[in-house]
């Protein structure tokens, strides 16, 4: 992608003072441009966005005090470097009124003119990263918003609160796609650290061998490739809050570790010595088969109580479907600001009809699917719904031809599990990910329907 110049604009009548600047300050990386009088310098800000300008006091048509607000018109954003042959205090009182970044006298020298510029494009860059820092913030407050029908929430809006004002771990349980992240962002946002680092973890989607210095870190030379230390996740959100999302996906040897981190307070990096302490509100979210995963060692047991001080479950979509019209209400506001949409109450009941397996993900996803494509017609997501159901029955390939047979449902999990793992050359997290299932969940699923894996997939 081609790189974008910064933009500086001289605006003064002294030719050999501009060629001057011009010579300073034109690069491979910044343009510099020029206007003789205020009118032309205007319109050079109307036509082009201008990052610095630097401004003289007298103009042939108009003053620089006078000018300052109409630039700021064309951009808020740009810097206005005043400069004047007539120094005054009050004239750089003024001219900070009306707007200017900063205000040199004539004459100066050049290397003061060259830093003034770069402090300039600096607070350019830093109020650009606090802008950003602030819409990320505001889009994470906004994703905490809980939506649901009358009296389906109370009892998880009573758990959030009494979560915020605890320091105790939080268990966030349901299924995949229930809204897990946007309660534990509740939790985060009404607690008494909204101002600190909200950091998400997924433990299902890192490499094994990763996980322990992803969490915790490592010191240079712990490992093959580790040519520096690095902190771990922990370390990063110390002060903060961190979202072990998936957790019961983390490796069996490694969960008396991150038990020992919760009593303890304190992390060792992988290949260190010593313990640095750490201060970090651990919520940890994990879908319904945690205990399952338990009965079967894959899970410890200690561990799960430690993390369950506080538990929320989410029910699925499917058991609370009165949330389906203030849910549906909500994302098309959100997705379609401009538009003036509104489902009619025959489609509502087609959506109502429907099951949701992949629950309030899916149902954001199909309505903003209808949107993009549907856009100018009636909105009807159930039409896509209908083209995902029939695709996904011809692409399986597991159904009977003879619509009277049914087929066992353990046979077509078993076979679409065996499809998957097919598909993505045995890689267990590519494929859990794919079936929207926990690592764990697949592992156990592998061992009970005896699924050979390795270079191939037994056909069998």
């Amino acid at each position: 992608m081609r790189k974008v110049k910064r933009k500086i604009l001289i605006i003064d009548d002294n030719d050999i003072f501009c060629e001057s600047v011009h010579d300073l300050l034109n690069d491979e990386a910044t343009e510099v441009l020029i206007a003789n009088t205020g009118k032309e310098g205007l319109n050079i800000c109307a036509e082009k966005k201008i990052d610095v300008v630097i401004l003289d006091q007298k103009l042939p048509d108009t003053e620089g005090i006078t000018l300052c607000p109409s630039i700021l018109d064309q951009n808020e954003q740009t810097k206005i470097i005043f400069v004047t042959a007539f120094p005054s205090f009050n004239n750089a009182v003024e001219a900070i009124k009306v707007g200017a970044h900063d205000y040199l006298s004539k004459p100066f020298e050049m290397a003061e003119l060259e830093l003034t510029v770069k402090q300039a494009f600096r607070t350019l860059e830093l109020e650009k990263t606090e802008q950003i820092q602030n819409y990320r913030d505001n889009q994470e407050t906004e994703e905490t918003e809980l939506v649901s029908g009358e009296g389906v929430f109370d009892e998880i809006h009573k758990m959030i609160d009494i979560a915020a004002s605890s320091e105790a771990p939080v268990l966030i349980t349901g299924e995949t796609g229930t809204g897990k992240n946007v309660v534990a962002r509740a939790i985060h946002y009404k607690s008494n650290l909204p101002q600190k680092l909200f950091l998400t973890i997924n433990c299902a989607a890192l490499p094994e061998n990763l996980i322990e210095s992803e969490l915790f870190g490592s010191e240079k030379g712990a490992f093959t490739g580790a040519t520096a230390s690095r902190k771990g996740i922990f370390e990063l959100a110390d002060g903060g809050t961190l979202v072990l999302d998936e957790i019961g996906s983390m490796p069996i040897h490694l969960q008396s570790k991150l038990l020992g981190v919760l009593e303890e307070k304190r992390i060792r990096r992988v290949g260190g010595e010593s313990f640095k302490p750490i201060n970090v509100r651990v919520i940890a979210s994990a879908n319904n088969d945690l205990e399952d995963a338990i009965k079967n060692k894959e899970f410890r047991n200690d561990l799960y109580y430690r993390l369950s001080v506080i538990r929320i479950h989410i029910p699925p979509l499917r058991e609370r479907k009165q949330d389906i019209p203030k849910l549906c209400e909500h994302f098309i506001a959100k997705m379609a600001r401009d538009h003036k949409v509104k489902l009619a109450d025959s489609e509502l009941n087609n959506l109502l009809d429907y099951e949701w397996p992949g629950n309030v993900r899916e149902l954001r996803n199909v309505i903003e699917r209808s949107l993009i494509i549907q856009r100018g017609q009636p909105l009807k997501p159930s039409q896509l719904l209908r083209l995902n159901y029939t695709t996904e029955r011809s692409n399986a390939n597991i159904i009977s031809n003879n619509e009277k047979e049914v087929i066992p449902l353990e046979t077509v999990e078993k076979q679409c599990i065996k499809q998957a793992l097919e598909k993505y050359n045995c890689n267990y997290s590519q494929t859990a990910k794919a079936l929207e299932i926990s690592l764990s969940t697949l592992k156990r699923k592998v061992k009970f329907y005896k699924l050979a894996v390795g270079s191939s997939i037994n056909k069998q």
